[in-house]
């Protein structure tokens, strides 16, 4: 079992990649738990409110984006990780479940199809030699931009668009895959919540983008 107090160490303490790794994706696990939770207890929320919710949850995202080291490093970051995937699942809850009943072979085909595009880019990012740590940053920008423009076209216009998706989708993959080789060339306990998180948010871009291009 994962030594999740481990998280917790000192600044500077360090780990093996396995330790590490396995440290980020236990907690990625338990944040889609609550995204789960939260889709199942806001299914019947009108739709007006779950827009106010996706948007908090996606402030929540821009505060630990920003914040600093408390929303990096500790029990705070841990609990605010949670709580932004508790927020973004139960504005995705009225969403989600309308398309599970109408389409629910569209949800498992993009669940699965998100599985297995995580799966191929970090395994991918792990296994590459080259370091891909410069990359982070200005993927990272883009993905916040296409994520604005597309959260811009759902409130003032009648759905997202398909271009745009795909966008995020190819985006979200590649940074993924720079997630995994930071993970293998650079981590320290220090960054197991900040990627957990972008990993987390990565998943749920990809999973969206598929939803919304099977439309």
């Amino acid at each position: 079992m994962t030594d999740q107090t481990a998280i917790f160490a000192p600044a500077g303490a360090r780990a093996s990649t396995a330790t590490i790794f396995g440290q980020v994706m236990f907690l990625v696990a338990i944040a889609i738990g609550f995204l789960a939770l939260g889709t199942y207890v806001g299914r019947d929320l009108a739709y007006g409110t779950a827009r106010i919710l996706s948007f908090a949850g996606f402030g929540m995202l821009l505060i630990s984006g920003f914040g600093g080291e408390r929303f990096r490093v500790g029990p705070f970051a841990l609990v605010w990780l949670f709580a932004t995937a508790l927020v973004i699942g139960l504005g995705l809850g009225p969403i989600l479940y309308l398309m599970i009943e109408e389409n629910p072979a569209a949800v498992t085909q993009a669940a699965g199809g998100t599985a297995l595009i995580v799966a191929a880019m970090g395994s991918l990012g792990f296994v590459l030699s080259k370091d891909l740590a410069a990359w982070m940053r200005p993927l990272s920008f883009l993905v916040f931009a296409a994520v604005i423009v597309s959260l811009v076209m759902l409130l003032f216009t009648s759905g997202g668009n398909p271009i745009i998706s795909l966008v995020i989708l190819v985006l979200s993959a590649v940074l993924i895959m720079v997630d995994f080789n930071y993970v293998r060339k650079h981590a320290t306990e220090d960054d197991v919540i900040w990627l957990a998180t972008g990993i987390f948010v990565s998943i749920v871009n990809i999973f969206i983008s598929l939803l919304n291009l099977s439309r």
